[in-house]
């Protein structure tokens, strides 16, 4: 298939009751309080001023490594804090020694955190023009999933994908359950939030980029297509694939050929299959 053409009770108190006497109680001597908290904010174009919460050790540990990432505070359990004191040393980050119920009460409810928690700036993500001139890039159409799209950057990591594009809106927040998730893969792949998914598809036709959507009903093979740099892989959301401006954009649609009886994957997983499938092709 030919490449086409780039396209540009009552409120009231009575009266006679007496004010309500302070509760008195032992002081409070835990290193950290627990109460509620905010939900992890989302990574913002620039970074601004927020802060994001990573938890669970490989990904702490990964962030702790990674000379681009902003470090606040990190909170851990004596265990967890000897077991990344190297890394700790290394950065000079502000270490709170604390119990692991006080981390459990600044992350979701659930969370698998390890012991560990790291408040730091949101990384910047990078624009389509920053995109490499042979570069082997990623695009997620709209998958919301944070642990899919945690698993997909912990494989783009593994194969050494140049960047993640993703759309600002509805897609996953890069913080949280997602870098656990990755597995400390985020700190690898740089993320371009666009606003619109079809535009930026244009702009990398306009660089030089070979688009291939993934598509489990697409005539064409996925091992049988010809795979040149710059080289853009684009995945749909589970339950409605790629949507048709997404596919329009496309220079050709191809499938996995899979042997047995089901014929469709996790996005994750045919991610993983394309990948490797990629990296032999563009290295022979």
């Amino acid at each position: 298939m030919t490449r086409k053409p780039p396209r540009h009770g009552d409120r009231a108190e009575r009266a006679s009751a007496p004010p309500a006497a302070p509760r008195r109680g032992k002081p409070d001597t835990k290193p950290m309080e627990r109460a509620p908290h905010p939900a992890p904010r989302r990574e913002s174009r620039g970074g601004g001023g927020d802060v994001v919460r990573i938890y669970g050790f490989h990904a702490v540990s990964a962030a702790l490594r990674a000379p681009r990432r902003e470090l606040i505070r990190l909170y851990a359990t004596a265990a967890a804090a000897e077991r990344l004191a190297s890394d700790i040393a290394k950065r000079g980050v502000e270490t709170k020694i604390v119990a692991v119920e006080d981390i459990a009460a600044r992350t979701p409810r659930d969370s698998v955190h390890q012991g560990v928690l790291l408040e730091a700036k949101p990384l910047a993500p990078i624009d389509v023009s920053e995109l490499p001139a042979k570069g082997l890039v990623l695009v997620l159409d709209q998958i919301t999933d944070p642990h899919n799209v945690g698993a997909i950057l912990r494989t783009a990591a593994a194969f050494a994908v140049d960047a993640l594009v993703t759309t600002e809106r509805h897609s996953p927040e890069f913080t949280g359950a997602l870098a656990k998730s990755a597995s400390g893969g985020l700190e690898h792949v740089p993320i371009c939030a666009v606003t619109n998914l079809a535009r930026a598809l244009d702009e990398m036709g306009d660089l030089g980029y070979w688009r291939i959507g993934l598509d489990s009903e697409a005539p064409t093979v996925f091992g049988a297509a010809t795979l040149t740099r710059p080289l853009a892989l684009v995945l749909g959301a589970e339950d409605k694939g790629l949507r048709r401006l997404t596919r329009e954009r496309c220079d050709i649609l191809a499938r996995l050929e899979l042997p047995g009886a089901i014929k469709s994957l996790n996005v994750s997983n045919a991610c993983a299959i394309a990948l490797a499938l990629a990296s032999r092709a563009l290295s022979a």
